[in-house]
């Protein structure tokens, strides 16, 4: 596929004059859906962000954007020549270190995910409801299978889905995505259950989904589609079909036809792929073969996918990625902690709660201070629900043993609830 072909299926007309950068900020759908179409068929880099970014995202969004050859300005011709045609679309993801990174994709990579997809489910037009923010990529791909496929796509705002006022669905395939906790908050609606069995899909993804969810989901029938993918690939690149899920298979599912995907001996999840993006904006992704992921799995008899966990501390909240070390420095700039640091714990909500511990013995924050600094900083799902006095385990190195401490916290949240 050519991107002005893309930019056609987008409903934009070809841009006049030399390429340029674009820049899309937007919360709004139908405003993000026409900023995208005139922004791919401008021809330059299209940036994606975040509009509920904090100043922490902000400033990292603006050192990536310096990079830039020429940022909304009209793109040079030796700058397309170092690639700009392949990985112009740069999404933002939290990366293997949870500082913001933007994942370059473009027309190809699109084009394949949706290919594979649409093979997986054996379907060859796509309807979707869309529910999640365009700015994500798990939202970004339900409108881009829709388009390239000849479907309809309906954003719909997820307040009135979660208040019972849900549209109407034609003839047709309909996929819905939502992450976990958006399920579980439609399930606590008897009446939305029949709405969500008219579709062919739902995919679950964003975070693991925990298990009596899941149960739940399947004693009321609902055809779910647990799923596996991230930025860099594009969305999903494995997924249980709804026939197996309410079969008794659960894990992620066998991979998309455009994927493969390989578990190494140290446990780590590999994967090639059609849709895998073209490396971190500015640079190309330069390894050859396999990428690794960040996640640990393992394969069951059937061929199907089961994510055991991250290698790293990133915390999944809410389908987000939260990095200790990025809401550690910004609550230390606060001035009310001793020592602090930042740890998850599971929630039947969130999948997992980000969660401030700070010495026992020690002077308790003014938490009204704190969360009042942190409203500008970062964005809603990087701050912490629960602030919890914790015994400080330190190792004879002088570090904390955060193993020891989420343990810790988990088992005071459970003896004697959140000091909020």
């Amino acid at each position: 596929m050519e991107r002005l072909e893309l930019a056609r299926l987008l409903g934009a007309d070809k841009s006049a004059g030399a390429p340029r950068d674009v820049i899309i900020e937007e919360s709004q759908p139908v405003r993000f859906m026409q900023a995208f179409g005139g922004a791919v068929a401008a021809g330059g880099t299209v940036f994606v962000a975040d509009p509920s970014w904090g100043d922490v995202e902000r400033a990292q969004f603006s050192d990536v954007v310096a990079q830039a050859p020429s940022a909304n300005r009209k793109v040079k011709i030796e700058d397309r020549k170092s690639g700009i045609e392949h990985g112009w679309l740069c999404l933002p993801t939290g990366g293997s270190s949870g500082a913001l990174r933007w994942a370059r994709h473009d027309q190809d990579t699109l084009a394949a995910a949706v290919r594979g997809g649409c093979e997986h489910f054996a379907v060859s037009q796509v309807n979707a409801v869309g529910v999640l923010p365009l700015h994500h990529v798990s939202g970004l791909m339900a409108w881009m299978r829709c388009a390239l496929t000849g479907g309809r796509y309906v954003p719909w705002d997820w307040a009135d889905l979660e208040a019972g006022r849900w549209p109407q669905l034609a003839e047709g395939d309909w996929f819905l995505s939502v992450v976990p906790t958006q399920l579980q908050r439609l399930l606590g609606r008897p009446d939305a259950t029949d709405w969500l069995r008219r579709f062919r899909a739902i995919f679950v993804g964003g975070g693991p989904a925990w298990p009596e969810l899941l149960e739940r989901a399947a004693d009321a029938r609902l055809p779910l589609a647990p799923g596996y993918g991230m930025t860099e690939t594009a969305a999903m690149v494995a997924a249980l079909r709804p026939e197996e899920f309410l079969a008794g298979r659960r894990g992620c599912g066998s991979a998309l036809p455009h994927a493969r995907l390989t578990v190494n001996e140290e446990g780590v999840i590999q994967l090639t792929a059609q849709s895998l993006f073209h490396g971190y904006y500015p640079n190309g992704r330069k390894e050859a073969g396999a990428w690794s992921t960040d996640d640990l799995g393992r394969f069951d008899a059937q061929g199907g996918l089961h994510v055991l966990g991250r290698r790293d501390a990133v915390i999944i909240s809410g389908g987000k990625k939260v990095e200790p070390a990025e809401v550690e420095a910004v609550l230390r700039s606060t001035g009310q902690f001793v020592d602090v640091a930042v740890v998850a714990v599971r929630d039947e909500e969130w999948g997992e709660a980000v969660v401030a511990c700070y010495p026992v013995g020690t002077t308790a924050p003014d938490l009204a201070r704190v969360k009042q600094c942190l409203a500008g900083a970062l964005a809603p799902h990087k701050r912490p629900k629960y602030y919890l006095p914790i015994a400080w385990p330190r190792n004879a190195q002088g570090k904390i043993n955060r193993a020891v401490l989420a343990d810790g916290a988990q088992q005071a949240l459970a003896e004697r609830g959140p000091e909020m």
